[in-house]
């Protein structure tokens, strides 16, 4: 399979895993309260909040919680910490590219830890763009089961820009704004719509060929995506 489409789906498996640890908490709760804080508490009217809760959800994140964040951000919860949203591009080793986008409340202690763990495993901060020219913002809705032939058609009619087969199932891509209607019009077909989200897609990859530097590539995401501040990494390693 395509090597977006295995890190997309890795990514999944390992935020449900992680899901029972209070840190994963900390991290959907923080993509909460900053949506509210930027569009208001209503689900409805927020399309970045919804996409935060729907994710919440999906990591079977108390309801309290949810609720406590959204209020937080809304401005009807005790105040906290004044977080901000920020995104880094890593050059990695072979060649590969990441982003890691990441919510703290403290940017030189976030960057601080990132260069300490990518100055241990051969790759280093980028400047603007030196990753992202590779990468284009999409809407991703991930697909169970095999849906039939009909229904990729009305898919397509939906919005799908385009649509990609794997193990698992299928990915469905979108413009990013048309993300929350496609998944309607999808779930309205009898579909499992496991996720629905904003992702970054890299328009070219990077094969790794060799076993020991798969291990060392997966490793090196996985060790980004376990810092504090980060919430989600994207690449273009494939394999």
């Amino acid at each position: 399979m395509s090597g977006h489409s295995k890190w997309a789906t890795s990514h999944r498996k390992k935020e449900l895993a992680d899901a029972k640890k209070g840190a994963a908490f900390t991290k959907l709760a923080s993509l909460i309260t900053i949506a509210a804080r930027e569009g208001g508490g209503d689900l409805d009217a927020n399309f970045k909040l919804r996409l935060a809760v729907d994710k919440a959800r999906g990591a079977n994140m108390p309801k309290d919680n949810i609720d406590r964040a959204i209020k937080k951000g809304s401005g009807s919860g005790k105040e906290g910490p004044n977080l901000e949203e920020t995104t880094y591009e890593i050059i990695g080793p072979l060649g590969v590219g990441f982003i890691a986008e990441a919510v703290t409340d403290n940017k030189n202690r976030t960057v601080g830890d990132l260069k300490a763990l990518l100055n241990k495993h051969g790759a280093q901060l980028g400047g603007a763009n030196s990753v992202a020219w590779n990468f284009n913002r999409r809407g991703l809705i991930l697909i169970a089961g095999q849906p039939t032939d009909d229904a990729e058609l009305q898919i397509i009619d939906a919005g799908a820009l385009d649509i990609e087969k794997t193990e698992d199932g299928w990915r469905i891509i979108t413009p990013p704004a048309e993300l929350m209607t496609v998944a309607e019009k999808i779930k309205k077909l009898g579909l499992d719509v496991q996720e629905a989200t904003l992702s970054y897609l890299p328009n070219e990859e990077v094969a790794i060929t060799q076993p020991e530097d798969q291990e060392r590539i997966e490793k090196l995401y996985n060790l980004i995506d376990d810092l504090e501040d980060v919430t989600n990494v994207y690449t273009n390693a494939a394999w």
